[in-house]
């Protein structure tokens, strides 16, 4: 009789979401494949097969982390005004950031030595980047902002990564008020500039 297979789309999915949790608890430079196998409750033999290696494990969880902020964003569902639509979209991504710093790492900071996204691996935000413009599009054509799409979404996605990263990093400011304030800030100033 044969054996049964042990190395199982579902074992693969739990590795990956007790990785992911992790990574999370633990940091980068915790974070190793035996960790993950023994968190796992597998062997570091089986994290090889199902992943590669560390690096291919950390590619997974690089794709994974785009699949969860696409979901999140694509959630939101649009109104009749395009620039309230915008901004929540922005929160949304900000909360992403917020809720899962480790893994916004990952996906935007690399932080891994033996991981480099390839162009091709690096085409895996493009539903997130496809989303971003079709809402700055939507403020484009009703005239609310003037300017190339694809350049418009690409300051958001920037500004939004980079307050995030300041807000979880505790550089934007002491309390919640002012964090907010700048954000609001920020986001309008920007707005405000491609609507000019």
């Amino acid at each position: 009789m044969p054996r049964p297979k042990q190395r199982t789309p579902e074992l693969r999915e739990h590795v990956l979401s007790v990785a992911l949790d992790l990574l999370a608890s633990d940091g980068v430079a915790a974070f190793t494949t035996r960790s993950v196998a023994s968190a796992s409750h597998t062997s570091t033999p089986a994290i090889y097969e199902l992943f590669g290696d560390k690096s291919g494990l950390v590619r997974e969880m690089f794709f994974e982390g785009f699949r969860i902020l696409r979901r999140q964003l694509g959630a939101f569902a649009e109104t009749d005004d395009p620039r309230a639509d915008l901004v929540q979209l922005i929160e949304l991504y900000r909360s992403f950031i917020r809720q899962n710093p480790v893994l916004a790492e990952v996906m935007f900071s690399r932080p891994f030595t033996d991981f480099s996204p390839t162009p091709a691996e690096l085409k895996a935000s493009g539903s997130v980047r496809t989303l971003i413009i079709a809402r700055v599009r939507r403020c484009i054509d009703t005239g609310l902002i003037h300017g190339n799409e694809t350049d418009i979404a690409h300051v958001f996605v920037a500004l939004v990564q980079g307050l995030a990263v300041a807000e979880n990093t505790r550089r934007l400011g002491s309390s919640r008020r002012s964090i907010e304030r700048r954000w609001e800030l920020a986001v309008d100033a920007v707005l405000d500039g491609f609507s000019a």
